[in-house]
């Protein structure tokens, strides 16, 4: 199993376009992927509704796990993803 902890970099935090951005990027991921808020429940990366029930604000950690081939390289990519700032990306 893979796993990460990162600080989200976007401005609005893990909601709207950073969130819509960062679903089809794990959808597009050969694992499965999953993303958790410390003290939340883990929800499916790919799901942009899931994700905006974390309430992830910019500056929180979350962790993000996956399992299977290509677990590595999508939670290495996921994780780059969020330390970027999605508000900013055009």
């Amino acid at each position: 199993m893979a796993e990460r902890t990162v600080k989200i970099a976007s401005s609005s935090g893990l909601h709207a376009r950073p969130a819509g951005i960062f679903a089809q990027a794990a959808a597009e991921q050969p694992a499965t992927v999953t993303i958790e808020k410390a003290g939340g429940s883990a929800v499916q990366a790919s799901s942009m509704l899931m994700l905006m029930t974390l309430g992830a604000g910019k500056g929180d950690e979350v962790t993000l796990r996956a399992e299977g081939e290509g677990a590595d390289e999508s939670v290495k990519a996921l994780a780059d993803l969020l330390e970027k700032d999605l508000d900013a990306e055009e």
